[in-house]
């Protein structure tokens, strides 16, 4: 790949070889490792906020390890799309493994052991990555604890800054990648489909969808076919149902022995006004920054994973309703669940 070290065979290579050595072999520690990856302005967008230079990455890293301290990360699947020369964007899907064994953002060390998934689209040129964006299964996390999302969320909102956190388009900054995906059939066919859904027409569900079709949602939440499809996009959209929904990303895929492949990156904006997956309607300005991937066989959708923070989104109604801690009055652990 021209720009980029010879030792990666191609970009799915590069972002695998980045995951273990950011998540798995900790390889933050020096300057030098940071700057030969990392570009000096990357740009981390989060649902719990963003942050600027491989500082704020370093800073997250540790914030994780921290809490989960024999943290391993396998990368599941890279579907990607551009040039070296012009940059290349990847949406990778990563499976993660943990005990959690440390004191930190999640309370005091349980001892219970974890899988999670995070999903991430990257963006790098000349070795170095200057985008992305993640959304970390933070819901799942909490469950398996036995922590309350809802509770976490607002405890977490101590100290928070206003001016970055929770991420929303207000606080947003243009980095270098400005495309919006790929003419994959493949992508256009599954945007279609959660843009069909996400205005009403759920009645399309079982006609996309493999019946026996599987689905790895937030919270850590798997369901199948149809009816669980619409059971979540139906969920997600009643709670916010004059919010806009967009879809900023798109990428599909084609190779031997693989099935066709896509993935999106979506948000749905706008005010927390029905019922649904947030209880009762709050009026709370929300932004939720979802990202999605799929595979398709013969019979429609086969395989879906879909993830946004549920922690970020609970923040943001607690923000708007007042629910804002004045400080630090208990640890995480007072959220846990009975």
């Amino acid at each position: 790949m021209q720009g980029f070290d010879p030792q990666y065979r191609d970009y799915p290579d590069y972002l695998r070889q980045l995951a273990q050595q950011v998540w798995s072999r900790r390889g933050l520690g020096g300057e030098q490792a940071l700057d030969r990856l990392w570009h000096p302005h990357v740009i981390l967008r989060r649902p719990g906020g963003i942050g600027f230079g491989p500082e704020a990455l370093r800073a997250e890293v540790f914030e994780l390890v921290s809490a989960l301290p024999d943290l391993e990360v396998v990368t599941e699947d890279v579907l990607w799309t551009g040039t070296p020369r012009r940059g290349l964007l990847g949406a990778q899907r990563l499976l993660c493994s943990a005990s959690h064994g440390g004191e930190g953002v999640f309370g005091a060390p349980s001892g219970t052991r974890l899988r999670f998934r995070m999903l991430a689209e990257l963006h790098a040129k000349d070795n170095r990555v200057a985008d992305l964006w993640a959304v970390r299964d933070t819901g799942a996390i909490l469950r398996q604890i036995g922590l309350s999302v809802r509770d976490w969320a607002r405890w977490r909102l101590t100290g928070r800054d206003p001016d970055s956190q929770p991420f929303r388009p207000q606080v947003d900054a243009q980095g270098p990648y400005t495309g919006q995906g790929d003419d994959s059939r493949w992508g256009e066919a599954h945007a279609a489909l959660l843009e069909e859904m996400m205005d009403g027409g759920f009645s399309v569900a079982p006609a996309r969808y493999d019946a026996s079709a599987r689905l790895c949602l937030p919270g850590g939440e798997m369901s199948r076919g149809a009816e669980g499809g619409e059971r979540f996009w139906l969920g997600l959209r009643a709670a916010f149902p004059s919010a806009r929904f967009t879809i900023h990303h798109r990428a599909g895929a084609e190779a031997p022995r693989c099935p066709p492949r896509t993935a999106l990156r979506w948000s749905l904006n706008g005010r927390h006004d029905g019922w649904g997956r947030f209880g009762p309607p709050t009026g709370a300005e929300v932004h939720v920054m979802g990202l999605s991937q799929a595979e398709f066989g013969p019979e429609g959708l086969r395989r879906e994973w879909s993830l946004y923070d549920e922690a970020a989104v609970w923040m943001q109604i607690h923000i708007g309703t007042g629910a804002v801690p004045a400080q630090a009055t208990s640890k995480p652990a007072a959220a846990r669940l009975g």
